[in-house]
């Protein structure tokens, strides 16, 4: 069994770990959990005494195959409860991180298993992230972020890279959703902005916008 503060820094190393192809720092570490460098090291020691991470001074923090498994069983547990959030409970998709949050803490393996099969074992979650199966699998797909396409090109909205609550009401606000299919009109060579059509409609987006936006490329 780990704490809720242990999960919480387990999780935190796997999504680092997916940007680092070497060790992560404990800086990286405290900043992505919004902590001091000693709190992080002390943890480091404690998940390292439970097998979960290996820490070698210089090369970083990186996690074991343990802790991998550990990490995407409470992913998985986040992602499913935000499906749930969303298909029977109506909430928004950009409400339920925070709850998904809370609920990615609970032990029970029998409840995760039957909220999976409740839910029709659903391969993605509202954001479009995967959602780990009970082994720890992840199905991935070929994606690319909007600001890489070309002119003319297009492609199915998938998911998005920014999973904040202003940025998923933005987008609300511009009808850009999942399964939405874009195409990119223009593209504005001084800023990278875009004037994308979407449903008949034309209108620009900047370049933060589309650097947050990932499409399967049609």
């Amino acid at each position: 069994m780990f704490s809720q503060s242990e999960e919480n820094y387990i999780k935190a190393m796997y999504h680092l770990t997916a940007d680092s192809k070497n060790g992560i720092s404990t800086n990286s570490i405290a900043k992505k959990l919004e902590t001091k460098a000693s709190s992080v090291t002390d943890m480091v020691k404690k998940l390292s005494d439970k097998k979960v991470v290996v820490y070698k001074k210089y090369q970083g923090v990186t996690l074991t195959d343990f802790g991998k498994k550990i990490a995407a069983n409470i992913i998985r547990k986040h992602r499913l409860w935000e499906v749930f959030l969303v298909d029977t409970l109506n909430f928004s998709w950009d409400e339920v991180h925070e709850v998904a949050e809370q609920l990615e803490h609970i032990k029970s393996p029998k409840l995760i298993n039957e909220l999976d099969a409740f839910l029709g074992y659903p391969k993605r979650d509202p954001h479009g992230d995967p959602i780990p199966d009970k082994d720890g699998n992840l199905q991935m797909i070929d994606k690319s972020l909007l600001s890489t396409l070309k002119e003319n090109e297009m492609g199915v909205c998938v998911g998005v890279d920014d999973s904040s609550s202003e940025f998923l009401r933005f987008l609300d606000k511009q009808g850009i959703s999942l399964g939405k299919e874009i195409k990119v009109l223009d593209k504005e060579p001084f800023d990278g902005s875009l004037v994308i059509e979407m449903e008949g409609k034309a209108f620009s987006v900047s370049n933060k916008i589309a650097s947050n936006l990932y499409i399967q490329k049609q």
